[in-house]
């Protein structure tokens, strides 16, 4: 486990992103679990627009502003889709925006599709910021001896999404650049496509033997106990940080279930008041900004 503060560390600390790498890894899974548990449960305007702008600040801050520029050009994607799926398919409200034909689209509609493709969208955007963070090392080594065939299982996901879709746009490459053989029509255009997924599909199934033969010449099923590559011990600090964050989680799903309460979509809007509730919730998701600002502190001393 790296230390918290020699020179080595602050040398090289400045190419660190993740603001949890310096503590235990169930630090950074208790945070995340709390956070995207906390976003799918509270479907309420106020709390869905603080969980997206956390998420995409913790992003920006784990993998850098340019892929949290174009993760928010698909979210908002997502929730411009939900939205308008939820205004033509649910005809409920009492305030009447307009007619598409013999169908009415409400305004109570609209608002809760947007809400619905945030909460969404948030939950998606938290689940990227927990990819990068608790890579397949930090989940062998917090759950690897409890469930080791799960965990192997998600840790192997985690890597071999991203590797197919790095893939994939190598195969599409390779073949977009034949010119001699580029496609006149729209049906060729997707006959090359589905040349691409077979690629994939026949070079995904021969790295799984591949793999597989590794695994088992390595004794993963000879039935020992499985050891990490690194010791995690979890510190004083650890405890704090993990008592602060599941202090801040239960609060908030307290105070949630109070927000959410008290506001309706239906069959007319809420009114939206102020309410101290809304800054703790703010402050559980300022976790990872208030670590990695307190890193690159550290790292420019």
């Amino acid at each position: 486990m790296p230390c918290r503060g020699c020179t080595s560390c602050r040398l090289v600390g400045w190419r660190r992103v993740n603001p949890f790498a310096t503590y235990h890894p169930a630090v950074a899974f208790a945070f995340f679990a709390g956070v995207i548990a906390l976003s799918m449960a509270a479907l309420h305007p106020v709390y869905v627009a603080l969980s997206c702008a956390g998420a995409l600040a913790c992003l920006a801050a784990v993998r850098g502003v340019r892929v949290a520029l174009r993760s928010l050009a698909w979210a908002a994607l997502l929730v411009a889709v939900v939205a308008m799926a939820n205004c033509l398919f649910v005809a409920s409200g009492s305030t009447e925006l307009l007619r598409i034909g013999v169908r009415a689209v409400y305004a109570e509609a609209l608002a809760y599709g947007l809400v619905a493709g945030g909460m969404l969208a948030g939950v998606l955007l938290w689940f990227s910021s927990y990819a990068a963070c608790m890579g397949g090392e930090n989940s062998l080594a917090l759950f690897g001896r409890a469930l080791p065939v799960t965990t192997l299982m998600v840790s192997q996901v985690m890597r071999l999404v991203p590797q197919f879709v790095r893939r994939g746009r190598t195969v599409a490459a390779v073949q977009d650049a034949a010119s001699a053989a580029a496609p006149a029509t729209a049906c060729e255009r997707a006959r090359g496509r589905l040349r691409v997924t077979s690629v994939l599909m026949g070079w995904g199934m021969e790295d799984g033997l591949i793999r597989s033969d590794a695994m088992r010449a390595r004794g993963y099923d000879c039935g020992a106990r499985r050891t990490t590559y690194r010791r995690y011990r979890f510190g004083a600090a650890d405890a704090a940080l993990t008592a602060a964050v599941v202090a801040l989680a239960l609060a908030n799903a307290a105070l949630a279930f109070v927000a959410c309460g008290q506001f309706r979509f239906y069959p007319a809007l809420s009114a939206l008041v102020p309410w101290w509730g809304y800054g703790v919730y703010a402050l559980l998701l300022a976790v990872p900004i208030i670590l990695w600002a307190r890193e690159r502190w550290l790292w420019q001393k």
